[in-house]
Order: structure tokens, then sequence, then C-alpha cells
């Protein structure tokens, strides 16, 4: 606190000192707006993907960009979400539940935007695009947890327990990493000019998937039972409710998710050197960076490209190929 600090005409007792109730304040007021950090990319990177892998526009495209930009604007105005059972006022806490309610709009019209691009695309079912199509259903579940700790009534039960530790892991793990996991296997051609083996992608992504289900799902279960966090032995405080099963699935299932990540770096380094060559362009993508040499020189592209056209030229009638580059003049 600000020392000599004056109130309502009269000398502050604790001026110079700290205060938890701010210390948190100022904590989440970082805090959350970071986990939007973490997100707003991956959704990019899956909006990528998806559209390469329909062969189709993205549908709304205007309306995902929006959306995304709300998020970033809103993500300043919900923090205190975190903080219903700290004491403070109903009406404090009301305009806090509104705002994190709001801010689950644009969130649900990014997504239904990502899963209206499915509707009539011919979906090529490539390692990158299974990582891309899970993260809609596991980000969907992440966010939908989410809702009963953003009202005032569900989090007094649901606060500090494993059920928030399930519903940001689906978000952040399920759903970011996923995304990171496919927009590695979809631009390390242009990174290497060399592909990632495809029978080691099936087993990293379908063995990551299950895993995380595995370890995230259940935390959910416990949640709901009452298990608090940040104890070592979740049945501590419990009596008659049987959740320490669950704990003992979380515990294998993030044993064998570790385990599931050895293919994907051995598959990574491996085919730095020994991987399958590729062409600059092995997505027939439409975007400028599939433009520039494979792996990119110093400065990236050999001359600087002029570009004529939109991002997601898929399937233009009357053209011959499926795809139409932005620096293609014809």
């Amino acid at each position: 606190m600000p020392k000599d600090l004056v109130v309502l005409g009269k000398a502050y007792a604790g001026s110079g000192g700290g205060q938890p109730l701010l210390w948190q304040h100022l904590f989440w007021f970082l805090a959350h707006p970071e986990v939007y950090v973490l997100v707003l990319p991956p959704m990019g990177i899956v909006a990528e993907i998806i559209a390469n892998n329909t062969r189709k526009p993205l549908h709304g495209y205007k309306t995902m960009v929006f959306s995304m930009i709300a998020i970033g604007v809103m993500s300043f105005l919900v923090w205190a979400h975190h903080m219903f059972i700290s004491g403070m006022s109903a009406s404090l806490g009301n305009f806090f539940l509104v705002t994190t309610m709001i801010i689950s709009v644009p969130s649900v019209a990014l997504m239904t935007c990502l899963v209206f691009s499915l509707k009539g695309g011919s979906i090529r079912f490539n390692v990158p695009m299974l990582f891309a199509l899970a993260f809609i259903p596991l980000f969907a579940i992440g966010g939908l947890t989410g809702l009963p700790l953003g009202l005032t009534v569900t989090d007094i039960y649901l606060h500090d327990t494993y059920y928030v530790i399930g519903h940001f892991h689906f978000v952040v793990v399920s759903g970011s990493i996923i995304a990171l996991m496919g927009g590695t296997y979809y631009w390390f051609p242009k990174w290497y000019g060399r592909k990632m083996n495809d029978k080691l992608g099936l087993i990293h992504f379908w063995g990551s998937v299950i895993t995380m289900c595995g370890i995230f799902g259940p935390m959910l279960f416990m949640g709901i039972g009452g298990a608090s966090r940040r104890l070592y032995d979740p049945t501590a405080q419990l009596h008659n409710i049987p959740v320490q099963g669950w704990n003992v699935v979380a515990t294998y299932s993030a044993y064998l998710l570790a385990l599931f990540q050895i293919p994907f770096i051995y598959n990574f380094f491996n085919s730095m050197w020994r991987g399958e060559k590729t062409p600059e362009n092995p997505w027939q993508a439409t975007t400028l960076e599939w433009a520039c040499p494979s792996p990119p020189p110093h400065g990236n592209f050999e001359k600087t490209p002029i570009v004529y056209r939109g991002p997601y030229e898929y399937s233009v009638p009357g053209r011959k190929t499926d795809f139409w580059m932005q620096s293609d003049k014809n």
C-alpha cells in the first residue's frame, strides 16, 4: 500500500504495508488475461489447419476475427471471478459474473464458426487435421465446465476443488497444447523441408487425446465430489464419497501421457534429418508462408512477394486446382 495514504480525509493505518486481497486482485488481473494469451494463438492454428484440410474458406471469417478481438478486450474485465469467496460485495460479484458470461459469447461464436467450417468440406484426415478436430470438443469441454465457476452460487461449492483443475487443464492442455502439436506437424515441412512420420504421428495423437481425457475427466468428478486441490490425499477431508479411484485413474493416465510423448520427440528429431523430403507447398495451402523456400532462408523470401488475394481461396469455381495462393498472379 502507498506510504502516507489518506482515505476519506484520514491517514490510513495500513499505509506502507501490504494487503493479501490487493495481491489477489493484482495477480488475477495479470493471470486471467494471460490464459487467453495461451488460447488465442492455438485457435488461429486450428482455423488455419481446418481451412486447409476442408479445402474451403473458413465459415464466418470476420466473425472469428472480431470474436478474438472481443475475447482479448473482455479478458481484462473478468479477473475477480476467481475471488467470489474472498468477501467481495454482492454487487461487485454480480458485475464479474455478468462479464464472465459475456466473454463466453465470442468464444462460442468462434467455436461455432470452426464447426460450420467442416460442413460441406472435402475433409482430409491427416495428422494435423486430427489434432485440429480434437481441439474442438476438448476445448468445448473446458469452456462449458468453466461456466459453473463463473456463477457465484455454484462457485461457492466448486472453488478450490479438483473441478477447477480439470476445467483449467481441459482448456490449456487439451485445448492449447493439442493445437500446438497439430501446428507442429502442419508447419514442420516448412521448417525443415521434410515431413514427420504419419504412423508415429497417429500413435502420438491417439495416445495423447485418450490419456488427457483420462487425467482431467476424473478431476471434474473428484471436484464435484468435494475433493479439495493441493492435498496429497484427496480423501483426507471426505467421508462416504469414494473419489480415490478417480485419483488413481488420473495418475496412471498422467504416466501414460508422458510415455506417449516419446514417439513425438523421436519423430520430431529423427524427421529433421531422415524425414521424407517435401516440396515447398506439400499441403497445397494458399497462405503466404508456403510461397517461401523450405526451409526458409534469411529473410524468408528470395524476393518480396506480391499479395493478390485473400488467404483462403480454396475450391474457387472455374479453377483447375482447388487452391489459389495469395502470391500467384494468375
